[in-house]
């Protein structure tokens, strides 16, 4: 069984920093496209950031580019969304997602990327940037 499970949200404050994962299990990241995506409150669902497990290509949204870094361990089965410089917009619940990387890229993984076509997703992690 395919599953995805995020640790690492919290309260910071802005500017401040935080580590997401996205553990794993039932199979390996060689063969998929790993997205994190976000949803706030009355807002859309915005794909943050995506990764191939297969060639370590990413894809950031523009919102994000400069302060967040994602990461793969395909050892560990893990992916990492490292956010620094948080802002009070990106206070969401963030949860990771897994494609096919023969069927998809980064970048429409993370611009078209919907429950509808993941292969899983995970239950999410909230993330609240205040003072």
């Amino acid at each position: 069984q395919l599953q995805l499970v995020e640790s690492g949200g919290g309260l910071v404050q802005p500017g401040g920093s935080l580590r997401l994962s996205c553990a794993a299990s039932g199979f390996t990241l060689d063969y998929y496209v790993i997205g994190w995506f976000r949803q706030a409150p009355g807002k859309e669902r915005e794909g943050v950031s995506c990764i191939s497990g297969y060639d370590s290509s990413t894809y950031y949204t523009d919102s994000v580019k400069e302060r967040f870094t994602i990461s793969r361990d395909n050892a560990k089965k893990t992916v990492y969304l490292q956010m620094n410089s948080l802002k009070p917009e990106d206070t969401a619940v963030y949860y990771c997602a897994i494609k096919e990387a023969l069927i998809t890229t980064v970048e429409n993984m993370c611009l078209y990327g919907s429950p509808a076509d993941f292969r899983s997703w995970g239950q999410g992690t909230q993330v609240t940037v205040s003072s």
